[in-house]
């Protein structure tokens, strides 16, 4: 079993629980971790603010330092991690040296933007003054992290809390725990309690992190109803929240595209991770003109697309983390094809596969809005293809959506690039080039896709409270005080 990591010591659960890491390849239990309760949420916050207390006032030079070390630990121990998230999450082991080389990215730029600046000086109202703005950390983030990139998505939290001083308690998701526990050791050189790992379900562990009066701001990535719950707790105590939850992205497809590397890029984009991604394309618009030939290269793009455990060196599309999750997008797609949905391929589970939560990855076309496959989160590898009249009629689709987290355009028109950036409602766009990241870009939602921004200076800020220092150098009488009528 792999313990939990509170105050710098490796720990079990105090009730001795435990929860099974199951590898969703072959439904085996490959491992377990402690299943943590209220106390043990409790003594993860307890070692936080003693951490924090001692990491805050570190320089922003010291902590870059450690950080960078950090990043070069990872980098280190990088096919172990990666391994290990294949195993417990399922994705191709390509796929997870991906995510581990962006995590040592993230903390390598936080480790440098950490120690830019602390705040800045503004004008004085008199000569005898300095008036400062500072940016001091919170004290304590809880940063609660999911399946789909579960070191990823800890990074882009972990990495700026702590650059800005603050101490962390991470928790992951009880699916993908192993490979963020794998990080505990490689933090021994912050001081004892600046990060913490706790393993548990939401009502025993993540609930009291989120409503402790001893924890300051909370980073979550997940479902919409989850994160509105966390708002609510929070709310009580008026703590800071930033929220990055669902999203059902739309991919435009104009009719000056490239149709084959168009039919490429959606591929990717919708099937990567087994189209577990936040960002994951779920809506695609293509122009009428150009449909036929394009959901032709679509479909040939698909069908050769290999499925299979996530350690084997060709399989290009893993399973799905868990059978509810496959439930959920076979229901989905059954009830498309129940309205008058077409499926040209994929649209079941997979022969030859008896074991693990594997699914075809499948593309639909002749759907519409009113079906859920075109309105809800799938997170599953479904390209549903709609057809479109002009420009107009295709933004007008592409923002008919409570979400907003990312947004796809094809096209080699500026014009219509120029207006796709300005007129989507989306935190991220992309044109030409789907789904990358970029450490110094803020990612992040609009509408139900969540609150506040990740990466960037935004991300780092979102850790950061802002405080105005008014310091006058001189101790006199003000002409302004009372009495008002001399």
């Amino acid at each position: 079993m792999q313990n939990m990591y509170i105050g710098g010591e490796w720990v079990a659960a105090s009730n001795g629980k435990t929860i099974d890491v199951i590898n969703p390849a072959t439904e085996e239990v490959i491992n377990q971790v402690p299943s943590g309760t209220r106390e043990d949420a409790e003594k993860a916050v307890e070692a936080a603010n003693r951490g924090a207390k001692e990491w805050r006032h570190m320089t922003g030079v010291q902590r870059g330092e450690v950080l960078h070390e950090v990043a070069q630990r990872i980098h280190e121990k990088k096919a172990d991690i990666a391994r290990t998230l294949t195993l417990e999450g399922g994705k191709p082991l390509k796929e997870n040296l991906d995510e581990i080389d962006w995590v040592v990215s993230c903390f390598r730029y936080y480790a440098e933007i950490g120690r830019h600046k602390r705040g800045r000086v503004i004008p004085s109202v008199e000569p005898s003054q300095l008036a400062l703005v500072l940016k001091e950390p919170f004290g304590v983030a809880v940063c609660i992290v999911p399946y789909n990139y579960p070191l990823l998505l800890m990074a882009w939290k972990v990495a700026p809390a702590l650059a800005a001083g603050n101490a962390v308690i991470i928790k992951p998701s009880s699916i993908t725990p192993l490979s963020t526990l794998m990080l505990g050791d490689l933090f021994a050189d912050l001081p004892a309690g600046a990060v913490n790992i706790i393993t548990g379900s939401g009502e025993e562990v993540g609930d009291p992190l989120v409503s402790s009066r001893r924890t300051h701001v909370i980073a979550f990535t997940g479902s919409v109803e989850t994160g509105k719950h966390i708002a609510r707790l929070a709310a009580e105590q008026c703590k800071k929240v930033t929220l990055e939850m669902g999203s059902k992205d739309p991919f435009i497809v104009c009719e000056d595209a490239d149709v084959e590397i168009a039919a490429k890029a959606v591929a990717w984009a919708s099937f990567l991770n087994c189209g577990q991604v936040c960002t994951s394309t779920e809506r695609i618009y293509v122009h009428q003109d150009i449909a036929k030939k394009f959901v032709e290269n679509l479909v040939d793009v698909t069908r050769s697309l290999k499925i299979g455990p996530g350690l084997e060196a060709t399989t290009d599309i893993g399973p799905l983390a868990r059978d509810h999750y496959r439930k959920k997008v076979e229901e989905q797609v059954e009830g498309a094809r129940a309205s008058g949905a077409r499926v040209l391929t994929g649209g079941k589970r997979p022969a030859g596969f008896d074991r693990g939560y594997f699914y075809e990855p499948t593309v639909m076309t002749d759907v519409n809005h009113g079906m859920d496959i075109m309105r809800e989160e799938t997170f599953g590898p479904v390209a549903p293809v709609m057809t479109f009249r002009d420009f107009d009629h295709a933004l007008a689709l592409a923002d008919d959506s409570i979400y907003g987290l990312g947004a796809v355009c094809y096209t080699r028109d500026a014009a219509k690039a120029k207006r796709f950036f300005e007129e989507v409602k989306a935190g991220t766009v992309w044109i030409n080039d789907p789904l990358t990241d970029n450490d110094a870009g803020p990612f992040g939602g609009m509408r139900m896709s969540g609150l506040g921004r990740e990466l960037g200076e935004e991300g780092l800020e979102e850790f950061q409270e802002s405080k105005h220092v008014h310091w006058d150098f001189v101790q006199e009488e003000k002409p302004w005080w009372y009495p008002y009528h001399r």
